[in-house]
């Protein structure tokens, strides 16, 4: 766990209901500003990049390792797709790690803050796509 920066083990219980113990990580600097400052944006559905934010996922879960499940006793590091499906193994797991990381890494995500940012976020896109929608129509409805 040597390259980690202020690892921390966190227990997530699953869908079943089993209890899987997780080492999270904070981020390098560079990466974090990356992953921060895109992943809300990309995750919104109809306005997001989808595969952009996949991306950023997966970029965020190579710092989460499986507690005991690598070589000698150390932790899985989950840095390919094929090791989170084998070690994550429902959607609702996958989303509680990725919030562990984002509040790990960013206060402004700790504490419930990101259900406020989120909402604050979607009003002003809502905002924007109204204001949109109201200026097309207008143009469109001009009589010749």
């Amino acid at each position: 766990m040597a390259d980690l920066i202020k690892p921390e083990e966190i227990t997530v219980t699953t869908q079943d209901g089993e209890e899987v113990t997780f080492v999270i990580s904070r981020l390098p600097a560079t990466i974090a500003r990356e992953v921060i400052t895109q992943y809300p944006v990309s995750a919104i559905p109809k306005m997001g990049d989808y595969a952009r934010n996949e991306e950023l996922m997966l970029k965020l879960m190579s710092y989460v390792g499986v507690v005991g499940k690598g070589q000698d006793g150390k932790p899985l590091m989950l840095k390919t797709r094929a090791l989170i499906d084998n070690h994550v193994t429902d959607f609702e797991t996958l989303l509680r790690l990725e919030m562990a990381m984002l509040e790990k890494n960013c206060s402004f995500f700790a504490k419930g803050k990101a259900s406020g940012y989120l909402v604050s976020l979607a009003d002003k896109v809502q905002a924007l796509i109204t204001s949109t929608l109201t200026d097309s129509l207008r143009a469109l409805s001009k009589k010749d």
